[in-house]
């Protein structure tokens, strides 16, 4: 390969174990950027969560008046979209971490441990073959040595062998010397040509077997580096791209929740929340105290006051609801009036008094004793003591009220005759097993959930009565619909067993049942204002209500008001009301 040809001449892997280490290392960089990028999105994530739970409205605030407001739900929604954004964002950092932090700094592990094999490899190959060489070394140079010794013992004989004086054994001598001399280099020569062929062929297994194929295996475990680095790189954008659709829908959340704002309903449900159900007051009487009229005829009635006058004058014993504070008027404190003196140009000009219109001088006087100003809103909020009817309340306020302590009391009543039929159902059992329990150990718990059924029953009609004398509004269809319920639970509920019994005669409640159905059923047909189209299947078994298949298309009729219910139209003129939830609506515009 590419590394083969370049790396071949090295001695040494220096370059080569260098910039394996710079790669490794580059990993260990690009881990330590994705922890802290991580650690980033998980505090961003805490402080978005943190900032939520800051804005968001406590449970004990949630049946306040204002989170009814269209606009008060929306800021609630998008405090849900934004803790849900926050959630995409620990997901982020989360897969973040799972898919390139962890599995990164495993695969580093292994390839730094594959690298030092291939390394201890290619270092065991290098030092074999420099032993080789150090023993071709060692056999070349005895070889040149041996061989000169034996070329100066040749020298050596012959010259004994020409030389006169030397004697036979010497000549024969050195000749042997010689010879020996000669046999041992040839002997170095063998084993120098022998190492030279093993180093050789070492040689050329180490370059052209062993060493390529161990820069093989690390040009291919680089690239893998290399290849695995892109994928993390890759994993870095499409980690935060797989979570951008849900955090696209936690801002169409946002922008929906502004579009969902309706100011003109917001309006609608202040009114509803604040009307006090008190008519306007009348137009005031002259009262001409120049023929001298007495102010206390004026009072003909203690009827709905006509004005201020009123509230303050022959009915100043009753409180003024607007105003937490009594204004009280003596009729000692009123200046006595008498009939002026007609003005003549003999007395002069007239008396600065009574200026030149009387009736504005006595409004004056009047507006000097009687001063009801409202000092802040404060003063508004402070409500009267609590009553058990609710009396302190206005008409429409006192109506409603009463509503939710019926509907209380009815879902109490409803839970302890569920518990009676189950003690009863039970009582039953132990009767005809008494293995599984004795009878006589129910008598408390029936007997108290008896005196339970007698108390709220007892409290349910106190409370009907007091509703009957409050006057009901014809068009709120919610209150009709209520009255009717109670009195099928009512009916229901008269017998002892709970069934209805048809010898039980109405009493006087269910003749103001009967009025709210007369008028129910005598109304004409309003205009629809919308479509639903059914979600799922609904019964419609109780009374008011109307049956609907999953996927019918209906009328709507009326909106919820806040109850959960909606009043519905069919094609043939049935009428009902079904669950909010359990429908799509889409109003007319």
């Amino acid at each position: 390969g590419d590394w083969l040809r370049s790396l071949l001449t090295l001695k040494d892997l220096f370059e080569l174990e260098c910039h394996t280490q710079s790669g490794l290392e580059l990993v260990e960089k690009y881990v330590k950027f994705v922890k802290e990028r991580t650690e980033i999105e998980q505090n961003y994530a805490k402080q978005l969560r943190n900032l939520s739970k800051k804005y968001n409205i406590k449970r004990s605030s949630k049946d306040e008046p204002e989170c009814r407001l269209s606009s008060y739900q929306s800021f609630l929604d998008i405090l849900n979209e934004m803790n849900d954004y926050a959630g995409q964002r620990e997901l982020i950092a989360e897969n973040m971490m799972m898919n390139i932090c962890i599995d990164l700094t495993k695969y580093l592990q292994d390839i730094k441990q594959e690298r030092k094999m291939y390394l201890i490899e290619a270092k065991k190959a290098q030092q074999s073959l420099e032993s080789t060489y150090k023993q071709l070394d060692s056999s070349k140079k005895r070889f040149e040595r041996e061989w000169r010794e034996a070329e100066r013992a040749a020298q050596y004989a012959e010259k004994t062998d020409q030389d006169i004086n030397a004697t036979k054994a010497d000549v024969e001598k050195a000749k042997q010397q010689a010879h020996m001399r000669a046999h041992v280099a040839e002997e170095c020569k063998n084993d120098y040509a022998a190492q030279l062929q093993k180093y050789n062929k070492e040689q050329n297994q180490f370059y052209y077997i062993d060493m390529p194929l161990i820069f093989n295996k690390l040009q291919d475990l680089d690239e893998k580096r290399v290849r695995k680095l892109a994928q993390g790189y890759i994993l870095f954008s499409d980690t935060e791209k797989h979570v951008m659709p849900i955090i696209g829908k936690c801002l169409e959340g946002v922008t929906k929740a502004g579009t969902n704002v309706n100011e003109r309903n917001d309006s609608m449900v202040v009114i509803e929340q604040n009307k006090s159900g008190f008519d306007r007051p009348g137009d005031l009487e002259f009262e001409d105290y120049s023929q001298g009229i007495n102010r206390a005829s004026s009072d003909s009635s203690l009827s709905t006051p006509k004005g201020p006058m009123d509230l303050l004058g022959k009915n100043r014993s009753k409180n003024f609801w607007l105003f937490s504070k009594r204004s009280k008027l003596s009729p000692a404190t009123l200046p006595p009036f008498s009939t002026p003196p007609a003005p003549s140009p003999a007395n002069g000009p007239p008396s600065p008094k009574f200026g030149r219109d009387t009736l504005s001088y006595c409004l004056k006087e009047i507006n000097k004793t009687v001063k009801p100003r409202i000092s802040s809103f404060r003063t508004l909020r402070r409500s009267p003591t609590v009553t058990e009817d609710f009396g302190h309340l206005p008409p429409e306020q006192r109506r409603k009220r009463l509503q939710q302590k019926l509907e209380e009391i009815f879902k109490e009543l409803q839970k302890e005759v569920d518990q009676s039929e189950a003690l009863g159902k039970m009582k039953d059992v132990y009767e005809k097993n008494p293995q599984m329990g004795d009878p006589a150990s129910l008598a408390s718990q029936i007997s108290q959930t008896s005196q339970n059924i007698e108390r709220l029953r007892a409290e349910l009609n106190k409370y009907e009565v007091i509703l009957s004398d409050v006057p009901p509004n014809s068009t709120n269809r919610h209150y009709i619909r209520h009255r009717k319920m109670l009195s099928d639970s009512c009916i229901f509920l008269s017998s002892p067993d709970g069934a209805h019994s048809d010898e039980s005669t109405p009493d006087a409640s269910q003749a103001i049942y009967a009025e709210f159905d007369d008028d129910f059923e005598d109304e004409e047909l309003t205009a629809p204002i919308g479509s639903c189209t059914a979600m799922y299947n609904f019964p419609g078994a109780s009374e008011g209500t109307i049956s609907m298949q999953e996927g019918e298309v209906l009328a709507v009729v009326e909106e919820d008001k806040g109850d959960g219910w909606t009043r519905v139209r069919r094609n043939n003129g049935d009428e009902g009301y079904i669950p909010t939830s359990y429908v799509t609506i889409t109003l007319n515009k």
